[in-house]
């Protein structure tokens, strides 16, 4: 058991763990370098409490920085015994929590601190994709820490608690008064460092609950928890919530569950983790009819997340285009490449759900057939084809219209032909684009089925080191 409950570093453990099992590793160590008085200052366990236990019964390690000891500062020992619990969690495949509270590196141990600190960074990307790894930033996380996050898998941050790289007082023209870019809500809406923010208390529940949708390893396969809900429910009225996309992943989600990933960024895309039939499931969902840079990123992010870890990925397909601004052009091509390339590069089990709009190059990025997807369903009313009937009759017809008295009616008669032929359903399912074409009300049901069946997937690649994009 941990000797330094006292404080709040030790808290914080208790309150994330399972009462009583909590094992502190490493409670002995102290500073070693002894420049600038150090061997006369007291650091009891350096700083920072290492060691594991469990949530929900599930083994995860953890550390937890103690800022009543040098601000929490990372120092060589402090480093050495954060780098020590990922080797552990690396053999025996658990999940790896830090919890941050730290005003940065240690400046009386220089270079000592700065290489055994680059270790952390070595750890954490040898644990990426091997086991899961969740940062929460609880007080100060600046310069090199803010690195830490963004090596982990998903990072939490309690509302008061500061996230930097630069201080805003240390940005040219800026000051935290005029914009606190070091806030939660900053970089919870406008980067995309951030997964959830609230209070202490709501980020502890928050890590829990995440916990329980993962797997510990990368070997160990989808957690499942045994399904209370009915597993022929209908979704009754779901087809009136396809502008509230969050509503109608619960209303698909075995008793509502929904956790949401990066929710406060790019909203015009949603990706979490709900359950079908007890087992955890990605999804990613446009919520808005135009694809974004930022909301592509966010999507792929999260895709290459649930291959790493097998987890299956269904999504819900509603898009008519790009957004089109000057600063979108700088970026979508390469955000949409990403999120073509990590649709297309997973071997998980992918389902795609057309409920409205599936428009040109930006229904082929979202999880289309023709990239790789397993199944393809689509809802009666959905419109699958290159742009909207009027448009396509004003081009296909240009010359025609033209000529004619009654351009309205031309128009009209075309691309109702034009929406017949190419941007129905029954259109695109006839060329087997569509698998099946299912009542809106039906999707809960058909999802259990279709990841029923693919339970077994398995998908050869060509083998190489690794792609580029």
């Amino acid at each position: 058991m941990s000797t330094t409950s006292n404080v709040s570093a030790g808290k914080r453990i208790e309150a994330l763990l399972d009462d009583n099992s909590f094992v502190e590793i490493g409670s002995l160590v102290k500073a070693r370098n002894t420049d600038f008085n150090m061997a006369q200052k007291e650091t009891p366990a350096d700083g920072v409490i290492t060691g594991y236990g469990r949530i929900n019964d599930t083994l995860v390690y953890v550390y937890s920085q103690d800022s009543t000891v040098l601000g929490g500062s990372v120092g060589e020992m402090h480093a050495k015994k954060i780098a020590k619990i990922y080797d552990m969690a690396m053999k025996m495949g658990a999940p790896v929590i830090g919890l941050v509270d730290c005003a940065g590196l240690r400046l009386e141990e220089a270079t000592d601190a700065l290489n055994a600190f680059s270790e952390i960074y070595l750890k954490k990307t040898l644990a990426s994709g091997v086991v899961p790894q969740i940062t929460a930033i609880f007080g100060r996380c600046g310069g090199g820490l803010a690195v830490l996050g963004q090596l982990s898998d998903f990072t939490l941050m309690e509302s008061n608690a500061k996230l930097f790289v630069n201080s805003p007082n240390a940005i040219d023209g800026n000051y935290e008064g005029k914009c606190d870019t070091a806030s939660a809500k900053f970089q919870s809406a406008e980067t995309s460092n951030v997964d959830y923010t609230g209070d202490e208390n709501e980020v502890i529940e928050k890590i829990r609950e995440l916990v329980d949708l993962l797997p510990g390893n990368y070997q160990e396969g989808i957690p499942y928890v045994e399904c209370q809900d009915d597993l022929n429910r209908l979704c009754e009225g779901i087809d009136g919530s396809i502008d509230d996309i969050q509503t109608l992943l619960q209303m698909i989600s075995d008793n509502g569950q929904l956790f949401e990933t990066k929710k406060d960024y790019a909203p015009d895309m949603v990706t979490g983790f709900i359950r079908l039939n007890g087992d955890t499931v990605g999804v990613v969902a446009n919520n808005s009819d135009l694809l974004t840079s930022n909301g592509s990123e966010k999507a792929a992010e999260f895709v290459n997340f649930c291959d790493a870890f097998g987890i299956p990925v269904v999504s819900f397909t509603n898009v008519t285009g790009y957004e089109t601004t000057i600063e979108e052009e700088k970026k979508v091509a390469k955000a949409a490449a990403k999120l073509t390339y990590a649709f297309a590069n997973a071997t998980v089990a992918k389902i795609n759900v057309i409920i409205g709009n599936a428009l040109g190059s930006a229904y082929v990025v979202m999880n289309s057939k023709g990239i790789g997807a397993d199944i393809v369903y689509a809802w009666p009313e959905a419109k699958i084809g290159m742009m909207n009937a009027e448009s396509a009759a004003k081009i296909i017809y240009a010359d025609e219209i033209a000529k004619s008295k009654n351009a309205n009616e031309i128009i009209a008669e075309k691309a109702a032909q034009y929406d017949k032929l190419q941007l129905s359903t029954q259109s695109a399912a006839e060329r087997g684009y569509v698998d099946s074409i299912i009542e809106p009300e039906d999707t809960r049901i058909y999802l259990i089925g279709a990841l029923e069946m693919l339970i077994s997937k398995r998908d050869e690649r060509i083998s190489k080191k690794h792609g580029t994009v």
